[in-house]
């Protein structure tokens, strides 16, 4: 994982004012969230889509979770 989506993902837990409102308005548990920051795991497609639409668009899935980058590549080609 690049130091850039765990920039990303502090990004977003700014946004919601913490790791616990993040985890909360994303429907996961606060250690999923920490082990997005501490760059362990990525997000996945369906909380990434959770995220762009709890920030209303602010963020956006595709950034937040890289596989999707692919996928939509490909429903789009």
């Amino acid at each position: 994982m690049s130091a850039q989506n765990s920039d990303l993902y502090q990004l977003l837990v700014n946004h919601f004012g913490g790791q616990e409102n993040t985890a909360k308005a994303l429907q996961v548990k606060q250690p999923a969230v920490s082990s997005w920051v501490r760059g362990n795991k990525n997000m996945s497609e369906l909380v990434a889509i959770r995220a762009q639409v709890a920030t209303k668009g602010e963020f956006k899935a595709i950034d937040l979770c890289p596989s999707l980058k692919g996928s939509l590549e490909k429903l789009t080609a």
